[in-house]
């Protein structure tokens, strides 16, 4: 799986090439339970592969990359890589829509932002409670509403596999999935203390805080091993 070694100067710079582009383009999250995911699930690796942005969102992908291929990169993750791109729209007047989370939650997220970044427009929001006969009617609001970025907030994969079919009918230039971030956002999750996130260890306090996400972090030791043998085997 493809990765982008950029620093989250980088990505913001990537993003705003993107909204100057001619077509829209993902911005995607890459960690070692979407590897190894894409292992087995040919839409979730063709979604990654055909992303504008590949952000090195998870610790343990920075860490591969470094034994693997010796080149060092800074992890950007992708809940802090959208208020990022909110401040910097704020201030080039680059409308936002958000689709995805509860109602309230969606809600609460658009009012957020708004309060913190002043100047951002949120051009419209619509929680993920959408059935299948009604994307067309979201497709075409949120061409309608004139922004330029696209927040997706409906968990991996079911974003990458949305963003992957309905990309070629939006007029956005820039598409990122979001996952829990509007959740983050309002309150609802707590991010990880500095400490835990100084020591890289968000997954495990997220595990700690949610025991339900244990199978899905089955996916790090696994993606640990794999790396280890191509370390020892000397694949790159």
């Amino acid at each position: 799986m493809p990765v982008d070694c950029i620093d989250m100067a980088g990505a913001l710079d990537a993003v705003e090439s993107m909204i100057a582009g001619g077509r829209p383009q993902t911005v995607l999250a890459v960690n070692p339970e979407k590897i190894m995911k894409a292992q087995t699930d040919s839409l979730v690796r063709e979604s990654l592969r055909g992303a504008g942005l590949l952000i090195p969102d998870g610790i343990g992908v920075v860490v591969a990359v470094r034994l693997l291929l010796g080149r060092r990169l800074e992890r950007v993750p992708g809940s802090e890589l959208m208020p990022a791109i909110c401040a910097r729209a704020a201030g080039k007047a680059h409308a936002v829509f958000l689709y995805g989370a509860t109602p309230e939650v969606n809600e609460r997220a658009a009012q957020v932002l708004v309060e913190r970044y002043p100047g951002l427009r949120v051009a419209g929001h619509r929680h993920g409670y959408v059935g299948e006969a009604d994307m067309p009617a979201l497709v075409e609001e949120i061409n309608a509403s004139g922004a330029q970025i696209l927040f997706v907030a409906l968990g991996s994969p079911r974003q990458e596999l949305w963003m992957k079919q309905y990309l070629p009918q939006l007029d956005v230039r820039v598409c990122q999935g979001v996952g829990g971030t509007f959740d983050v956002l309002v309150g609802k999750v707590r991010r990880a203390p500095a400490a835990f996130r100084r020591l890289h260890l968000e997954w495990l306090y997220r595990l700690l805080a949610e025991p339900r996400r244990l199978l899905r972090q089955t996916a790090l030791p696994r993606f640990a091993w794999k790396v280890l043998v191509a370390r020892v085997t000397g694949r790159r």
